[in-house]
Parts: C-alpha cells; structure tokens; sequence
C-alpha cells in the first residue's frame, strides 16, 4: 500500500507510525510542505496522513502552502482515500469538511485523560479506544465536529479529541504517534509554550513515563490495523 504523509515542520514527523508500517510492507513518500515539496497526484496515494506542526489553519498569508494542502485534502476526501489527520492535521480535516477550528479555551500540553464518546460501536475503531486512555497532547486550537462525522474522544480540556466521518476519515487532537525521542524534538523547538497552567505539564514529567509512550504507539498500531482492514 501507498501511504503519503503531508508534513508542516521538520521536527513533528512519522514517530512510530514509520516503523509499523515499513514492518507490514508499505511504501512510505512525503510531501514537506515547508520546503514547497509538489504534492503527489492522487492516483498515487492509497492512504494519506496529515501531520500536526504549531500553525493554524488560519496562517494563510504566513503559510501560503496551506491553501494549496487544503485543496489536495478536499479532493482526497472527495475521492473516497483512506485519511488520518493529527492535531494540526485534524483541525485541516475539520475545515476542509467545514467546521469551525478555533482557540481552544486551555492550551494542553502533556498527559491527560480522554474519554470515549458513545457511537464507535458501528465504526472501524470500536475496538481501538477504551473507554479512559491517558494519552500525549500538544495543542492550542481545536474544533467543532463536522457536519456527518462521529466523535471519537473528549478530555475536562478540550471537548473534541477526534473524529471519524465516511468511515475511513480520521481526525485526532491529540498524539499517539509519539515516541520520546520524538517528544524531545517538539519540547526543544516549542518549549516556550509550557506556560505552567492546569493542563499544561513542565518538561520532566512530559518525559517521565517511558511506558506511556508505548501503550499511545500501541494503540496508533491498533487504529493503523483497524483502518487498513475498513480499506
């Protein structure tokens, strides 16, 4: 399978997606949207994976590319591709389907809690989220739900953690993807977010809990297994 991934900055990229999908003998491109890369045609990608950067989906004139990236999402939706957005990837997804993104009432960063949302029974990720699972969050805005799409999660922070619409469509605020090598990388270029404040944790214990980091890439394997057979 051919799996494009639509990247915004160098520091925030695959993290453990990479390493499970090469094991199951997919082929891997990437469209650096900050080095003005050509984005693929269409025919050429099975699956598409936006990535998250510290943008908004606003910054149009900082970031003219954004416009071109959000044309290429439509048309992919519209050609019924296999999408997973995360955090900034997942608030593209949201407008392109037009929904609002926004200012999200706390910043949050670090470990919190997500709780699944009733619905997912009848989708591909039923089996994927439990009903609480701690996981890895680095974000300022969020979103409404799209108009036809499904809630996946919600946090006490952030009222909308994800989505799933047309069933192979997902957007997720927050980070399974993440590994601590990767983890390290984001800290060393957006520390000057960790403002300490109730949903924004200092470094140390962002870094604290190896097994943290394992149980997220689990269950990003599970939702990579669950969307690759939904295909």
């Amino acid at each position: 399978m051919r799996v494009h991934y639509l990247q915004h900055v160098a520091f925030e990229g695959l993290g453990s997606i990479a390493p499970e999908l090469e094991r199951k003998g997919h082929t891997l491109s990437c469209t650096r949207m900050f080095e003005g890369d050509a984005l693929p045609l269409l025919e050429e990608v099975d699956w598409l994976i936006v990535l998250g950067g510290p943008m908004s989906v606003g910054d149009e004139k900082e970031y003219p590319w954004l416009v071109q990236e959000k044309s290429f999402i439509r048309k992919a939706i519209d050609s019924g591709k296999t999408i997973l957005g995360i955090c900034l990837g997942a608030q593209l997804l949201a407008e392109v389907l037009g929904a609002r993104v926004y200012k999200n009432k706390y910043p949050e960063i670090g470990w919190f809690d997500i709780c699944r949302m009733p619905g997912l029974e009848a989708t591909a990720l039923d089996a994927v989220f439990p009903q609480k699972l701690k996981v890895f969050h680095w974000h300022g805005d969020t979103f409404d739900i799209p108009d036809g799409a499904l809630p996946i999660a919600a946090s006490d922070a952030c009222k909308n953690q994800g989505f799933i619409f047309a069933g192979c469509v997902v957007g997720l605020q927050f980070h399974l993807e993440t590994t601590p090598e990767s983890a390290r990388l984001m800290l060393s270029h957006c520390r000057q977010e960790l403002v300490p404040s109730c949903y924004v944790q200092a470094e140390k214990e962002i870094l604290a809990d190896g097994p943290r980091f394992t149980e997220i890439n689990r269950v990003m394997n599970a939702l990579l297994n669950a969307l690759e057979r939904g295909r």
